[in-house]
C-alpha cells in the first residue's frame, strides 16, 4: 500500500494534475480532497488537452476519481464537465463517486460571490466568482448548508432550501440591492441533477479506507496550493479551504496515520492570479515574457497570471507546512531562454534578513527578494530524459533548489506532455 498526497507549494497552477497523472498510472483510485470548480487542473496527451475543474486528474488514465468529503459541489459546472469529457472520447461516468457528505454549491452562492466582491471594490478578493467562499460560509455555519447526500430526501431537502433562500433573498436584496431566488425553482433544479448524478453519490471515506486496507496505491490531489491556505496562505488572499496535506485526511475521511508520502509541486518560476502579496513579481517585460513562454493564463477564469522569479522562502513554507518527502518540479523548460536566472533565497524585511515567507500581510507587501544568482542554459531540454542529460545550468539550478529547501527532487518535467517527465529516486549531484 501506498498512498501519495499531491499538493502545490505556491499560489496554485503549478502543474499538479501533470504529477497526478504520472503516480495516477499505478493507483487504485484518484481522490479530490477539497476545493471545487475554482480549481483548474491539466494534462497533455498528445494533441489532447484537458482542462479539469472538479474531477480528479486519474480520470484521464480511467481511474476511480473520488470527490471527497471536503469540496463543494456545483452540480451544474460537473454535469457540463463530465459532458465536455465525454465529447472527447473519455468514459467518465462509471468512474465518478461524490461524497454524501460533500456540500453543494446553490445559484446564491456565486450571486452573493459576485456581490460581494463588487460591493469590496479596490479591496476585493480577487476570487474565480464560482460561489466557493459563500459555500464554505454555509458549510461552517451549520445552519445553512446543504450536503450532496441531502438530495436523497425530496422533502428534507426542499424544506431546508426554503428556509435558506428566504434568508439569502434577505441579505441579497437589502445589504447587495441583487436579484433574489425562487425557491422551488432550484428546487426544481437541484432535483433534474439529481436524476443524472444520484447514481454516483456514496460513502465515499469508506472506499478509500477499503483500497487502502486492500494494499492498493491511492493518490490525493489537492486544489488551489499552500500558500492559497485559509489559515497558512496570504490571508485574506486565500481559498476558503485547506489545501495542505492536513487537508487530505480531513477531506477524505480517512486518519492521517495512513498517509504515507507527500509531494511538493513546485513551478520552476512563480505565478499568481488575483490579488496578494507577491514579492518576486516582475511587472516588465521580462514577466510579460515568461507569462508568454509558459503560457500564464487561467484554466478556470482564463485571466493572465501575475509571474516571477522562483521564490525559495514560498517553498521552505510550503515544506515545513505539509511535512513534504519530496519535490516535484514543473516548467523547468520555460527558464530555457534567460542568460542568467534570479533565484531568491531570502527577503530584506526593514533592514531584517528572513528566508521563510512572514504570516503578517504587511511584512509580506514589504519584503524585498534578496536574488542569487544562477547561471541559465540558453538551450532546449524538451527532449531530456534523464538529469545528466539536462545542461549544467538547469543541473545546478536544481541543486540549488534542493540544498537551500532540505527537500530532494524526485520529478522534472521538461515540457507539457506526459511523457517529457524525468523521474529518479536521489537527485545525482551535477557534472
Amino acid at each position: 500500500m501506498s498512498s501519495t498526497v499531491v499538493i502545490g507549494t505556491q499560489w496554485g497552477d503549478e502543474g499538479k494534475g501533470r504529477v497526478v497523472d504520472v503516480y495516477a498510472a499505478n493507483a487504485a483510485m484518484v481522490v479530490r480532497y477539497q476545493g471545487g470548480d475554482n480549481a483548474g487542473h491539466t494534462v497533455i496527451i498528445g494533441d489532447q488537452r484537458y482542462a479539469l475543474h472538479l474531477i480528479p486528474s486519474g480520470i484521464v488514465r480511467q481511474k476511480p476519481s473520488i470527490l471527497g468529503n471536503g469540496m463543494v459541489i456545483n452540480p451544474k459546472s460537473l454535469l457540463k464537465e463530465i459532458a465536455d469529457l465525454e465529447a472527447r472520447g473519455l468514459t467518465v461516468r462509471p468512474y465518478i463517486y461524490l461524497s454524501e457528505d460533500a456540500h453543494l454549491i446553490m445559484p446564491y452562492h456565486l450571486a452573493l460571490d459576485a456581490a460581494s466582491e463588487r460591493a469590496m471594490g479596490k479591496g476585493k478578493i480577487g476570487t474565480t466568482m464560482k460561489g466557493i467562499g459563500p459555500a464554505y460560509v454555509d458549510k461552517y455555519s451549520r445552519t445553512h448548508g446543504l450536503r450532496v447526500g441531502d438530495l436523497r430526501n425530496a422533502e428534507y431537502f426542499r424544506t431546508r432550501l426554503a428556509a435558506i433562500v428566504e434568508d439569502k433573498n434577505v441579505i441579497l436584496s437589502k445589504i447587495y440591492s441583487a436579484d433574489t431566488f425562487d425557491a422551488g425553482a432550484i428546487f426544481d433544479e437541484y432535483l433534474g441533477y439529481y436524476a443524472e448524478i444520484g447514481g454516483m453519490i456514496c460513502d465515499t471515506a469508506a472506499m478509500v479506507d477499503a483500497a487502502l486496507r486492500h494494499g492498493d496505491d491511492v493518490v490525493f490531489e489537492g486544489a488551489n496550493a499552500t500558500m492559497l491556505d485559509i489559515d497558512h496562505g496570504t490571508y485574506p488572499y486565500v481559498t476558503s479551504s485547506t489545501p495542505t496535506a492536513g487537508g487530505a485526511s480531513v477531506g477524505s475521511g480517512i486518519g492521517p496515520t495512513r498517509l504515507d508520502r507527500v509531494i511538493g509541486v513546485v513551478k520552476a518560476y512563480t505565478s499568481r492570479v488575483g490579488e496578494g502579496p507577491f514579492p518576486t513579481e516582475l511587472k516588465n517585460a521580462t514577466g510579460d515574457r515568461i507569462r508568454e513562454l509558459g503560457h500564464e493564463y487561467g484554466t478556470t477564469t482564463g485571466r493572465p497570471r501575475r509571474c516571477g522569479w522562483l521564490d525559495l522562502c514560498v517553498v521552505r513554507k510550503a515544506a515545513r507546512v505539509n511535512g513534504l518527502d519530496s519535490l516535484a518540479i514543473t516548467h523547468l523548460d520555460v527558464l530555457g531562454e534567460f542568460d542568467d536566472i534570479p533565484l531568491c533565497v531570502a527577503y530584506d524585511i526593514d533592514g531584517r534578513r528572513v528566508e521563510t515567507f512572514p504570516s503578517a500581510l504587511w511584512e509580506a507587501e514589504c519584503a524585498q527578494p534578496v536574488y542569487e544568482m544562477l547561471p541559465g542554459w540558453r538551450e532546449p531540454i524538451a527532449g531530456c530524459r534523464s538529469f545528466a542529460e539536462l545542461p549544467c545550468g538547469a543541473q545546478a539550478y536544481l541543486n540549488r533548489i534542493t540544498e537551500l529547501t532540505g527537500v530532494p527532487i524526485r520529478m522534472v518535467t521538461v515540457g507539457s506532455e506526459r511523457e517529457q517527465t524525468i523521474l529518479f529516486d536521489t537527485l545525482p549531484l551535477s557534472r
